[in-house]
């Protein structure tokens, strides 16, 4: 064991290189380090590649450098960086990423145009990264303690909890509401300021059960992309691009957001501007964790929330694909939980949540009671 390495991490590390990415004999493995401070926590994870039989290869970028990039780097620079970065991650059979920020803000602000045109140069190692076996995890920091509003100490154990946690028996239940989705085509969600209804007809639901993200815990589709009609009024904060959003509310008329409003109009209406299809949905899904019951202000958490859905404006998964396209995949989530005011999802006028809980026969076994 590494000396000053908390064994929690080596608990992770081993969740991560042998459940989630499932790293096999000389598989090649890129371990991405974004704004991690600490070079020793990757030590960990570099071992167990080894011991796995792969070949590790590291990857570590900074925010504070990537934003001097952004504000002060060209267009034709951010694209033959990104060939390299395209051509290293071809050769990748898979890719563990590790969130490390002590700034959830770095890029806060970095003009849009800036921020569109580097995230449009990238775009390209994004989608290959797709391809390949990947993940995507936090390690524990101030920043993310934080937002959570939790001390330094109490956060990183919550994080090592939900992230190490045996996902065997939440993968099983979660096969009811696969199927149930896979046979539903009209889906409603009501709640305070918010009637929406769209279809899932034909467009897969994947389980999400600790193989991409943790921690994990949900179960995703996407809309039929031109069914979307309504309004939703979201109940949570959410940070994107280094700017965080409060009372985000959206019309849909076709699938397209034709109206909206938050806290911050101006920089809202910027990242729906990012390209045609950042005002679509290109995911719906549903939170089923029975470990994760508080707001964390981070996505990666909440999205996973029991209780809770959420939508991605923008680009749609290739599993689960309704053919939106775009430089964006915002998620944003909508608690339905009484506290937060309560809330219903119908799939074909049959009622299947209610208040954060399910109540439809079949989905009984992922209320939290039946999964701790």
């Amino acid at each position: 064991m590494d000396k000053g390495v908390d064994t929690r991490l080596h608990k992770l590390a081993k969740t991560v290189v042998h459940y989630s990415a499932s790293v096999q004999s000389g598989e090649k493995v890129l371990i991405q380090a974004l704004d991690v401070k600490d070079p020793e926590i990757l030590q960990p994870f570099i071992t167990e590649i080894f011991e796995a039989g792969g070949q590790a290869f590291v990857e570590v970028s900074d925010y504070r450098l990537n934003r001097q990039m952004m504000l002060y780097g060209s267009e034709e620079q951010f694209k033959l960086d990104a060939q390299f970065k395209l051509e290293q991650m071809k050769a990748m059979d898979a890719v563990i990423i590790i969130l490390g920020e002590d700034n959830v803000s770095e890029y806060a602000d970095v003009p849009s145009a800036k921020r569109d045109a580097y995230r449009k140069a990238y775009k390209s190692v994004g989608d290959e990264r797709g391809k390949k076996k990947w993940v995507l995890f936090n390690v524990p920091t101030k920043a993310y303690a934080q937002l959570a509003g939790m001390s330094t100490e109490a956060y990183a154990q919550f994080l090592y909890d939900t992230c190490t946690m045996d996902y065997s028996k939440m993968s099983t239940a979660m096969d009811a509401l696969v199927e149930l989705m896979n046979r539903t085509d009209r889906v409603q969600i009501k709640a305070p300021g918010t009637d929406l209804s769209f279809s899932i007809k034909d467009i897969p639901a994947v389980k999400c059960a600790g193989k991409v993200n943790l921690p994990d815990g949900e179960v995703f589709t996407a809309p039929v992309l031109d069914s979307v009609q309504g309004v939703i009024t979201f109940n949570t904060s959410s940070l994107y691009a280094g700017q965080t959003f409060q009372n985000i509310q959206l019309r849909f008329e076709q699938g397209k957001v034709t109206a909206c409003s938050s806290d911050d109009n101006k920089k809202l209406t910027e990242l729906l501007d990012s390209d045609e299809g950042a005002r679509f949905i290109g995911e719906f899904a549903i939170g089923v964790n029975p470990y994760i019951n508080e707001i964390m202000n981070d996505v990666g958490f909440d999205e996973k929330i029991n209780g809770s859905i959420h939508f991605a404006l923008g680009e749609a998964y290739e599993d689960a694909d309704n053919g939106n396209k775009s430089v964006i995949h915002w998620d944003i989530v909508l608690m339905l939980k009484p506290e937060f005011g309560g809330g219903e999802i119908y799939f074909d006028d049959v009622l299947i949540s209610k208040d954060g809980r399910f109540v439809h026969e079949a989905l009984l076994g992922l209320n939290p009671e039946n999964l701790l």
